[in-house]
This record gives C-alpha cells, sequence and structure tokens, in this order.
C-alpha cells in the first residue's frame, strides 16, 4: 500500500486508526513526493531526527519519481488542475500509485477524483 502524506502525520500524531492500517499492511511504500513533504514540515533538527525514525522504525519505501511517473503526474495536472484543482504533489503521489499497480491510502479522496486507474483506500481519521 502506497501512503498518502496525512495519513503518516494522522499516526504521528497519536491515532490509533492510523497506526492500525500503517501496521496491517506488510509493504509499507511512499512517494519521494510524501517523503519530502514529511521532511519539509520538520520545524528543527530534532523533527527531522523524528520523521526519519518513523520512517525507518515502521519500515518504509520511499519510491524514486522516474520519468514514467513524472511524465504521467504532468498529464495529471493538464487534466485534473482547472476541474479538481489537482495539485503537483497530488499528481506525484497519484501518479506513482498508478505506475506501480498500489493502492493509495489517504483521507483526502477528492484531491484524486477522475484518475482513472487509481485505487483508493478512504482513510476515515
Amino acid at each position: 500500500m502506497l501512503f498518502d502524506t496525512d495519513v503518516l502525520i494522522w499516526a504521528q500524531r497519536g491515532r490509533v486508526s492510523a497506526a492500525s492500517l500503517i501496521q496491517g499492511n506488510d509493504e509499507r511504500l511512499i512517494s519521494v513526493q510524501t517523503a519530502m513533504e514529511l521532511l519539509q514540515g520538520a520545524r528543527d533538527r530534532h523533527d527531522l531526527r523524528i520523521i526519519k525514525r518513523f520512517l525507518s522504525e515502521l519500515g518504509f519505501v520511499v519510491l524514486p519519481m522516474t520519468a514514467d511517473i513524472g511524465h504521467r503526474a504532468l498529464v495529471y495536472v493538464e487534466s485534473f488542475a482547472l476541474s479538481h484543482a489537482m495539485r503537483a504533489g497530488d499528481a506525484l503521489v497519484a501518479a506513482t500509485a498508478v505506475e506501480h499497480g498500489l493502492i493509495l491510502a489517504t483521507a483526502h479522496v477528492r484531491h484524486f477524483q477522475g484518475v482513472e486507474g487509481l485505487l483508493v483506500h478512504h482513510y476515515v481519521p
């Protein structure tokens, strides 16, 4: 399963349902976009260490950006920016999920409406 940033943030804040969703999946994957968003949210070096330890201890694998993911994300932004307000970050996460044939766990399902072939697990905090 590919986890969106929001699910990881809920887990870090102590939400049991988010932690259970993560723990219930042997395959814990995130896009490089999600990794960057988490790291960008660090307020200081201490926060940065906590985030990195969280990802490491739970065995998250960061899926890199490929040319195919970048191209697909560009198509998504072109197709959905006006109609669904899709932003670049969401497009990269969606493209990563579709390219790898993964289910995307997210609370923000509306961000991904209309993306053909995207399987979404709606996490409700």
